[in-house]
């Protein structure tokens, strides 16, 4: 609970749950195998503040009910809803269709149970892209298989449309992303520390140094997609080999190395905006690069083609904006973001179908806003007037 100058406001839990019987369980116990799918979240509710809209965030894999953007809009007196996707703190599996799935089990509640009239989707960071693919899902939807081809219907699955999205902070999707950061001086990946010295920009002896050329750049992303490309052949090839031996085996699991590489990490002259070079930027990338926590470290072969595939992810930002028509749509960028790269928003906005979208870029903001009380201040201010201009909001919400 919150007090002070600030909204009252209580965390109320939600569990929802539904039928599902899939050709295979990619999860193992209750939830993956006895037809019932379990999701958890939280409504940051304020008190004596009744509204008729609720902000719903919600992030593939993480849960966002302790980070300051969702807490900052209770504090304002706007109804927020935390959703957990049926992979809370673990991707290692995650097939993106069924989070789509997931996220309309939570606007569907909203709607039908809780009793809001409005929902607007929040897409923060990796909720960006997320938001937008359910949207496009749900608006024109045409999805019928996952990016492996098992059966996986949402054209009929009656997915609500949300009556706003907000796209903050966020960047194009995990798949582009990861294939952005993705270690390109691998090219065995049975042998991670091979690696081809031309490329290996955490070596002191590579003779490519910040600031970059841009044939090495260009170099560099063709070799990143160049390296997608192939684990996804793999994967295919792999996947292909389990369905014809028919022994029961479904899937397989795998480890991606170096997935934290980019040359924006060590050259603030790509994509520039307000981002702060660290002193310590050289060893702390090549740190991240390689814990065992890293970004797509642990994949099943499904899990590649959904999410991380530059290829054949479904997911991807740019193709979700462009089949979004009939929802208005608030992108906002925050000018010193080190995690999002300054390309992503107006990628994302110029991709946006619908002529009822505006940007707004905040200068100095962070990715988290942590300790940025006025930057952060700005962001709610800029959500609750676009809210109350395109009548989602009641002017005396609060």
């Amino acid at each position: 609970m919150t007090t002070g100058s600030k909204a009252v406001w209580e965390r109320i839990p939600i569990v929802l749950s539904f039928e599902e019987s899939p050709e295979f369980a990619e999860t193992h116990g209750f939830v993956g195998t006895q037809g019932l799918v379990w999701l958890e979240g939280q409504c940051l509710k304020p008190h004596n503040s009744p509204s008729k809209t609720v902000y719903l965030f919600m992030h593939p894999t993480s849960t966002l009910q302790l980070l300051p953007m969702p807490t900052a809009l209770a504090d304002a007196g706007l109804h927020v809803i935390c959703a957990g996707s049926r992979y809370p703190k673990n991707d290692s599996a995650l097939i993106m269709e069924k989070v789509c799935f997931d996220l309309g089990q939570y606007v569907r509640w909203a709607k039908e149970e809780a009793g809001y009239q409005k929902v607007v989707l929040v897409g923060w960071s990796g909720g960006g892209s997320l938001s937008l693919f359910y949207q496009s899902q749900a608006e024109h939807p045409t999805i019928t298989h996952t990016a492996a081809g098992d059966p996986y219907d949402l054209v009929h699955a009656n997915l609500t449309p949300a009556d706003g999205v907000i796209f903050i902070a966020a960047h194009l999707s995990r798949a582009e992303t990861l294939t952005e950061l993705l270690d390109p001086s691998v090219t065995d990946e049975t042998r991670p520390d091979h690696r081809v010295l031309e490329l290996d920009i955490y070596d002191e002896r590579c003779p490519h140094q910040p600031p970059y050329t841009r044939e090495f750049i260009q170099r560099f992303r063709a070799a990143q997609i160049a390296r997608n490309r192939r684990i996804t052949q793999w994967v295919e090839s792999k996947l292909a080999e389990l369905r014809a031996q028919n022994n029961g085996e479904v899937d397989y699991a795998f480890i991606v190395h170096r997935t934290r590489c980019d040359v924006r990490r060590l050259d603030p002259s790509i994509d520039p905006n307000g981002r702060k070079l660290s002193a310590r930027a050289l060893e702390e990338s090549r740190t991240a690069n390689t814990i065992p926590a890293g970004l797509a470290r642990f994949c099943s072969l499904r899990s590649w083609l959904s999410q991380w595939s530059y290829d054949r992810s479904q997911a991807k930002g740019p193709q979700s904006a462009a089949r979004i028509r009939g929802s208005p749509v608030l992108l906002i960028e925050n000018e010193a973001d080190a995690n999002v790269p300054a390309s992503h928003g107006p990628t994302i906005f110029n991709a946006l179908a619908t002529s009822d979208k505006e940007r707004l870029s905040i200068p100095g903001a962070t990715h988290y806003y942590f300790r940025q009380p006025e930057q952060m201040k700005e962001c709610i201010d800029a959500v609750i007037g676009w809210s109350e201009r395109k009548g989602l909001l009641d002017p005396l919400h609060r």
